[in-house]
């Protein structure tokens, strides 16, 4: 992947994560905090999910030499801020999702076809940036399609969020 697929590849994943939170915000809170019996119990946490997800690989990705004692204090710092009590609302989700796309925006316009080359530390190996990055991506794809059949259980209708539709009604 070079700086240009990376580039694509992070547009494609805010567009899809506004048409989530677009279609969520059709809910009303009961709704939207209701527990479905999920992975994430319900659309909201399932958005906090995705959102803390993105929050901790970004500020792993840019710490200069990430150790196992780093990573512990980013999962109890993540844990902290993206829970359903420190983002219980649709305005609370949505104004976390503004700060770390924002933060993830800037980082992604960074990157270089080098730096998606480098090998960063992932449990008993090392993987590049890039494919690290791709995960990320991919992670949220697929907390995305649980929204969607939450919505479909709650009689609201969920959005298209597949590659194919961005490519021809998200690009700008």
């Amino acid at each position: 992947m070079n700086r240009e697929d990376a580039q694509l590849l992070f547009e494609y994943d805010r567009w899809a994560n506004a048409r989530a939170l677009q279609a969520a915000a059709a809910l009303n809170a009961e709704q939207f905090a209701r527990d479905l019996g999920g992975s994430f119990r319900s659309v909201r946490d399932t958005l906090v999910h995705i959102f803390g997800g993105e929050w901790i690989w970004l500020h792993y990705w840019r710490e200069a030499s990430p150790s196992f004692a780093f990573l512990a204090e980013l999962r109890s710092r993540r844990d902290a801020l993206f829970n359903s009590e420190a983002v219980p609302s649709f305005a609370a989700v949505q104004t976390k999702w503004t700060e770390v796309e924002k933060e993830q925006l800037e980082f992604v316009n960074g990157v270089t076809d080098e730096s998606l080359g480098k090998l960063l530390p992932f449990r008993t190996t090392e993987v590049s940036l890039a494919h690290l990055m791709q995960h990320m991506a991919n992670h949220s794809t697929y907390h995305r399609g649980q929204i969607a059949l939450m919505m479909r259980q709650l009689g609201a209708e969920p959005v298209a969020t597949d590659f194919h539709v961005f490519l021809v009604e998200g690009r700008m």
